[in-house]
């Protein structure tokens, strides 16, 4: 029916395997067929066994196929022999409930590794005598025999052994079974008189009275030795073979009743050993704390130095470190490596000693645990093996970047040696006085000089190509070599620009040449450039400026606050600058070299820049000062320029219109002259009526000049302009009038009536199809004979006529004239 996966041989048989589930359910069966008797006793025994247990939760049981059923007294009864919890019963009585319950008790006993065979927990909720007595001993093996081992042997075979260990000294027993073996009490007795011979006489005992042998047996184990009465005295008695089961669950009791008593009192006789090395354990154990404390903190504070990587800028800084980490390993890891040997040692010891001691294992606080050590020390380890891996390879790399610096700095010094006195040669107008053969010379030399330069580039290119490497690899110098870099680039450009400017020049004038001037070709770092934007930037803020719109001050505001965005940045240039002066001051006293003088490549000094630096930064303010009063000034002259506009805009519309007005008056005038000379008269007071608008613009004209403005793209007028279209209006309408003044003299003078001129003037406007008061030849010709008149007689007419209005032009068509009327 069940099965152990603990080697659980129920065969009396020496080297039998352990039974099938098969093979125990079959024998199961087989007892309770043979004999019922086997069925009452195990009944008696295991119920009395259950409640052994159940008392200890405040129960019992009285029919054990009955209150089982439920499933909650057997759920308590694991619970109780087992000491976990399983999961919570189900209180209702449905037989769904009991089902649950039982499947969570069989589930459990499962999980303790016995498989269940052919028990159900539909046979336990139906009471099933035979299925639940095979349960209660399915339980009875797994928690009161399994784990019984005596000399190397357990379950069933050690609870034998112990029971023929226990009595062997004793006459008249000789335990080889349990049922034939305990039939008449002694073996019962014998174990109690072997654990407590003071409950029991057992020299007084007779083989031939077994009932009372035992009764005294169950008795005493009841009253003394909290053992309940699991079986009955007459049963054993007059049955053949007593039921092994019921034996085995008895006598289980009594080894663990004396078990524990034997084990307490082993325990008792070990305290005064005990005692005597606890103190030597504890003092072990607090060495050991002490010792993994200061070791870790060793470790903790030892791999933050390993794992600094920051990069040394020279040889002897990186040769520094590596000097460091070989006094570490050489003198300051040893140390620590006995150290750590000793506390494993110490370890090892006292946990051997703690287990022969039967003691606890000791369990170092946490974090300090051997291997919470190893896998510090592990740490340790890695980070020392990646540090000195980084300080050869940061070595081999700086090796590698002197190298490069020295190869670029000699390049360098060789390309700026050939390059000394070229620009100034470059630069030099000795062709400008030269004679012709002169400059045929000059133009030979230039040749071999450019022959020269080509053969140079590929030296350049080269110095290029080591100061990229140098960046790449982090050189620590960098700024210096990318600034001497970018000089020699700058002044190769500079200097093939001079070549072909020269080469154009010499061809052109052929006759003008004089060598360059030598430039200044030593350059001291990053000083000689920085100086050179300061004095630039002094020349700028000093710089007087001359604008004549909003938007021109505005751009040089503009460029002004870029300028000072700058400043910060140029500020840590001053400031590394001066580093690399206090650097200079700072290895010479170091290694006690005298300066000899100042800086024989430049006359910059760190005062120098200090002083120019500070006027410079003073000049700043004043500059602001300066470009936002010119701000102000622009602003009050744009609103000048607003306000000339407008009115400007207003007076030329006002000229334009009454030019026109006239031109059409001119040409549209009905009624008697005298009415024509008064209408005229009117409109020309009219129009004096608007002077005081060009007083006005006068006045604004008057500011504007007097603010210096010279343009305003608010208006396409000029006051000029205006001037002019105003007299002009003036002058029209005056010839206008004067016109018609003459045109009533003639008509006073020659007779012709107010009809006959009204005539010619309707005749002409017909005729005057572009109404521009002229008239070009066909059309002239058309007026001739529409009137009906000769040539000669309207040409006589024209000839009186001329001051009055008509006027002839020359021109293509009749007689060469064009005829103009102005009335």
């Amino acid at each position: 029916m069940v099965d152990y996966h603990a080697a659980n041989n129920q065969s009396s048989a020496v080297g039998e395997g352990p039974p099938t589930y098969m093979e125990q359910e079959n024998d199961w069966d087989r007892d309770l067929l043979l004999d019922p008797a086997w069925e009452k006793q195990q009944r008696k025994t295991f119920t009395a066994w259950c409640n052994s247990h159940l008392r200890k939760a405040g129960t019992q049981i009285e029919n054990i196929e009955e209150d089982f059923r439920d499933g909650l007294k057997l759920m308590l009864l694991l619970e109780v022999i087992s000491g976990e919890r399983l999961p919570k019963p189900e209180r209702g009585k449905m037989r769904v409930h009991k089902i649950n319950n039982v499947n969570k008790a069989l589930d459990f006993i499962a999980s303790k590794g016995v498989k269940l065979v052919s028990i159900g927990a539909e046979e336990i909720v139906d009471g099933n005598a035979k299925m639940t007595l095979g349960m209660i001993w399915t339980i009875i093996l797994r928690f009161a025999i399994q784990d019984i081992s005596v000399e190397e042997t357990s379950a069933k075979e050690g609870l034998l052994l112990w029971c023929q260990r226990k009595t062997a000294p004793y006459k008249n027993v000789n335990v080889q079974n349990f049922h034939i073996s305990w039939k008449d009490g002694l073996a019962f007795n014998a174990l109690i008189h072997r654990h407590r011979p003071d409950l029991i006489d057992y020299d007084s005992l007779r083989k031939d009275d077994p009932v009372t042998n035992l009764n005294n047996a169950f008795e005493v184990a009841e009253k003394h030795l909290d053992i309940p009465k699991m079986l009955d005295a007459e049963d054993i008695v007059n049955t053949a073979r007593p039921d092994e089961k019921a034996i085995m669950t008895y006598v289980s009791s009594f080894y663990h009743a004396f078990s524990g008593a034997q084990k307490a009192e082993t325990a008792a006789n070990r305290i005064c050993k005990v005692l005597a090395v606890n103190q030597e354990n504890e003092q072990m154990m607090e060495d050991y704390e002490k010792l993994a404390s200061e070791l870790l903190e060793w470790i903790r504070r030892t791999i933050p130095w390993l794992l600094n990587r920051e990069k040394q800028k020279t040889m002897n800084e990186m040769q520094a470190k590596q000097e460091d980490f070989r006094d570490y390993r050489r003198d300051h890891k040893p140390p620590k490596v006995q150290e750590k040997c000793q506390l494993e040692i110490s370890f090892n010891t006292l946990q051997t000693k703690l287990r022969l001691s039967n003691r606890p294992a000791f369990m170092p606080s946490e974090g300090r645990m051997v291997s919470d050590i190893n896998g510090a020390w592990h740490s340790l380890e890695g980070a020392e093996k990646g540090y000195e891996e980084w300080i050869l390879s940061e070595i081999r790399r700086l090796e590698r970047l002197e190298h490069l610096a020295e190869k670029f700095h000699q390049k360098a010094a060789i390309h700026e040696s050939w390059t000394d006195g070229k620009e100034a040669m470059l630069t030099q107008k000795d062709y400008e006085t030269s004679t012709l053969s002169e400059v045929k010379a000059l133009l030979r030399k230039h040749e071999a000089f450019e022959s020269d330069l080509a053969a140079h580039q590929d030296r350049v290119e080269q110095i290029a190509a080591i100061a990229q490497e140098l960046n790449e690899l982090d050189y620590c110098d960098s700024a210096k070599v990318n600034t001497r870099c970018q000089k020699i680039c700058d002044q190769w450009d500079v200097l093939g620009a001079l070549t072909q400017s020269r080469k154009e020049s010499l061809e052109r004038t052929e006759k003008q040449l004089e060598s360059i001037d030598e430039l200044y070709l030593e350059y001291a770092k990053r000083a000689a450039p920085f100086n050179n934007w300061m004095e630039g930037a002094m020349e700028d803020l000093q710089d007087m400026f001359i604008v004549h719109n909003i938007e021109e001050i505005q751009g040089l505001i503009t460029a002004h606050e870029q300028f000072k965005s700058t400043l910060p940045e140029a500020n840590k240039e001053r400031e590394a600058i001066q580093s690399i002066q206090a650097e200079v001051q700072k290895i010479a006293q170091s290694n006690g070299i005298k300066l000899s003088g100042a800086n024989p490549y430049t006359t910059i000094t760190p005062e120098s820049i200090d002083s120019k630096w500070e006027k410079a930064m003073s000049m700043v303010p004043q500059r602001d000062k300066a470009l936002q009063e010119e701000l102000d000034k622009q602003k009050n002259n744009d609103t000048l320029r607003a306000k000339f506009a407008n009115q400007a805009n207003t007076v030329g519309a006002y000229i334009q219109d009454k030019m026109e007005e006239i031109g059409r008056i001119s040409i549209e005038m009905n009624g008697t002259l005298e009415d024509q000379l008064t209408s005229l008269k009117e409109y020309q007071s009219n129009i004096m009526s608007y002077m005081p608008e060009m007083n006005t613009l006068e006045g604004y004209h008057q500011l504007i000049q007097e603010a210096l403005i010279f343009d305003n793209q608010y208006t396409p007028y000029t006051m000029e302009h205006l001037r002019v279209g105003w007299e002009q209006l003036n002058t029209t309408i005056a010839r206008t009038i004067n016109e018609v003044e003459n045109q009533i003299l003639t008509r006073d003078a020659k007779g012709i009536s107010q009809e006959q001129l009204q005539e010619y003037r309707a005749s002409f406007n017909h005729f005057d199809k572009k109404r521009s008061g002229q008239m070009v030849s066909d059309d002239f010709r058309a007026l001739l004979i529409s009137t009906g008149n000769s040539l000669v007689l309207v040409l006589l007419l024209l000839h009186d006529l001329v001051s009055g209005g008509l006027q002839v032009h020359k021109g293509p068509g009749v007689q060469g004239s064009t005829l103009t009327l102005f009335s």
